[in-house]
């Protein structure tokens, strides 16, 4: 006999009186671990639903069309992704540079430790390659590395490769990346970023200042030429390659090494999906990689990848595309020769091993870094040389700035409208504030059409397995959420119940709702439970925000989908949700906030107080994707969200201190609206 056709059999056995299902919880918890979905479903939807947004290369005709589409791309990222809110105001600050003497270096050059201000409070380490002889202007090299925790900046390839360039006559920085070597800690892990979007500011920021002030730094320097200024990295190194070079045009050449690959490429290559800052908020609104790869021509560009890469951007797959849609352009300025590609096969894993590192030597060779007749681009032997971690370590000043403490300084004052409407204004108010929630959170406007893939009975009690097809008016399906409903005789309304672990951990909650013969909609919508992506779920969280769509959104408007959808299907009955954990707390609170006639009550279990506790509670995107939507904090707190959803009943159990703290300024508006809120502790 099928294991859930046992299950009813049990139920039937308890002759499914109310009491008797009550105490067969391990009965309940089978159901609604039953499988209703396709497991891989939710991650061919989100690799769909991402795809059909990402930007293809427009069409230039001429080199006159594509400046200017170049210069509008180039101004629009700045502008609308990486110096978004208070980061603008860093960007205006002029770059302070502390200079903490030299160390000796081998044999012709020296290394000078320097320390350089990326935004307020947050300093750089850096390390700067020196020839002892320098007659007229250098060529200038900065030297980003990628997810060398451990060593950073002190990793030997990277150190080999600033020791050549020096040998060579150039001056080489070498700076700390946020979260390697130095900064090797928790409170820089790259999903911390996340942060300070929620604040409304940029967490993609103190990644590019941290570059583009290396760049300041360089260019300062007394025999800098502006002429000829590189950078070159590996992997997350190579991702910073490819973009500070994309949009600062002080860059004049570059090789970013295993670092980056089309978006569309990533989709179905999953090796290659990246970290927050490779996968910022709403780049791929306005542009791909293959765009930023594009608008490197016509400066020499060499763009390194490895043959069978043990980590991500694997030559075969990564390279093509971007060369496709770069090559037409480099060809409208005539300079053809100027895109160049390196394919390593010694050893050919993900490396910016001799092999790697001479095909740069040979760009510089090219392109005038050095007279050609003086240059050899084999690699200098220069193991003997190598520093240990120690020697190399900069001081910065103490406690030096992270995501978290920026996040907190910017959070101190939000939200920005922190007042609640008196009862005469609170209809009027929450118009307009659920208005600016819904553009906020991004929440499209789902139907629902639902259909039965089985229905069972076992006494008083129908159990369905519904799959409800989530989709904008205008698009196919993108949803697919699963929903198991469970009815009593006579119910006396509807909860929709989400949870932080999914349905399969509700048993609790569903026994409660059928004792009050309530009908249970157990759901988990995107991200949650059995929508839950099978392989890098995380990473196509991020996906969705930098296609310019919010989880929080997303989630939020599928419950308001099946609300409407359950109050249409059983007319006359009431329409709550019950909601068990901080994350589908606060979007069971969005979705009640945004969806004001489907959804009469909302029952919330260990929810937030503040999203100010997402900060304060070290919290990261990898996570909990859907509590990092972009500005969120800036305009809502949790307080603000709940007062949209007044006069209806709203409660808060197992409420901790600062749920309390938080939520008590709305209890005169709901008993002047004659609504019922109720904060209830443990």
């Amino acid at each position: 006999m099928r294991s859930d056709h046992v299950v009813l059999a049990l139920l039937v056995a308890c002759h499914c009186s109310l009491p008797a299902l009550a105490a067969e919880r391990d009965e309940l918890d089978a159901l609604l671990k039953q499988p209703i979905i396709n497991a891989e479903l939710p991650l061919a939807q989100v690799q769909r639903f991402c795809e059909s947004r990402v930007p293809r290369m427009p069409r230039a005709t001429s080199k006159a069309s594509w400046e200017q589409t170049a210069r509008g791309l180039r101004q629009d990222i700045l502008e609308n992704v990486v110096f978004r809110g208070a980061a603008a105001e860093w960007r205006k600050d002029k770059t302070r540079v502390e200079w903490l003497g030299d160390i000796p270096g081998g044999p012709g050059y020296r290394i000078k430790k320097l320390r350089y201000e990326a935004v307020p409070g947050l300093w750089i380490p850096a390390l700067l390659y020196v020839p002892d002889q320098l007659r007229g202007p250098a060529p200038v090299v900065l030297n980003v590395n990628g997810h060398e925790r451990g060593k950073g900046k002190a990793a030997d390839y990277k150190q080999l490769r600033c020791i050549n360039q020096v040998k060579r006559g150039m001056l080489a920085l070498n700076p700390e990346w946020l979260g390697m070597g130095q900064f090797n800690s928790p409170e820089y892990s790259h999903y911390r970023m996340n942060q300070l979007d929620l604040c409304g500011t940029s967490g993609l920021a103190p990644f590019y200042l941290a570059m583009s002030r290396g760049l300041d730094v360089l260019l300062s320097l007394e025999h800098a030429d502006p002429a000829r200024v590189a950078v070159a990295g590996l992997s997350g190194g190579g991702w910073q390659t490819i973009v500070i070079s994309a949009l600062d045009t002080r860059v004049t050449a570059c090789n970013p090494v295993a670092g980056y690959s089309s978006f569309r490429t990533r989709i179905h290559n999953l090796s290659d999906l990246g970290d927050s800052e490779q996968t910022p908020c709403d780049l791929a609104t306005i542009a791909d990689y293959t765009h930023l790869t594009a608008m490197l021509a016509p400066r020499p560009a060499l763009l390194t990848f490895n043959v069978k890469d043990n980590c991500c951007f694997a030559s075969a797959h990564a390279l093509p595309p971007l060369l496709d849609a770069a090559r037409p352009i480099y060809q409208l300025y005539g300079r053809k020769d100027h895109l160049q590609f390196h394919v390593n096969h010694d050893p050919g894993t993900h490396n910016f091993e001799q092999d790697n590192r001479q095909a740069l030597y040979r760009l510089f060779q090219t392109h005038g870094f050095q007279k050609r007749a003086q240059f050899d681009a084999k690699e200098i032997p220069s193991k003997a040389e190598l520093k240990s971690y120690e020697d190399l370590l900069v001081d910065v000043p103490q406690p030096n700035a992270s995501f978290q403490s920026l996040a907190a300084q910017l959070s101190a004052d939000l939200p920005r409208q922190d007042t609640l409407p008196t009862a005469a204004q609170a209809k009027a108010w929450q118009q307009r504030q659920r208005t600016a929630l819904r553009k906020l959170v991004r929440a499209p406007q789902y139907t629902c059409r639902a259909t039965r893939t089985r229905q069972d009975t076992a006494g008083d009690l129908t159990v369905s397995h519904w799959r409800l097809e989530m989709a904008e008016t205008d698009r196919a399906a993108e949803w697919t959420v699963p929903a198991l409903e469970l009815t009593p005789a006579e119910p006396k309304g509807t909860v929709i119940l989400i949870g932080d672990q999914g349905r399969a951990a509700l048993g609790l909650q569903v026994q409660q709702a059928i004792t009050r013969r309530l009908r249970v909609i157990a759901v988990d919508p995107f991200y949650f439970g059995e929508s839950h992506i099978s392989q890098r779920d995380f990473l196509f969280a991020l996906l969705v925000t930098t296609v310019g769509q919010r989880p929080l959104g997303i989630q939020a408007e599928q419950l308001g989908a099946v609300a409407r959808w359950a109050a249409a299907t059983h007319p006359g009955t009431t329409v709550g949700i019950w909601a068990v954990g901080p994350r589908t707390s606060t979007l069971g609170l969005t979705a009640a906030a945004l969806e004001s006639d489907a959804i009469s009550s909302v029952k919330l279990h260990d929810a937030l107080g503040s999203l100010k506790e997402v900060i304060e509670r070290q919290m990261a995107m990898n996570t909990a994707p859907e509590l990092f939507c972009f500005g969120l904090l800036h305009d809502f707190d949790i307080l603000q969200i709940a007062a949209l959803v007044a006069p209806r009943t709203l409660r808060f159990e197992s409420a901790s201190k600062r749920v309390k703290r938080e939520l008590q300024p709305l209890e005169p508006l709901y008993r002047q609206l004659g609504g019922q809120l109720r904060l209830t502790a443990n």
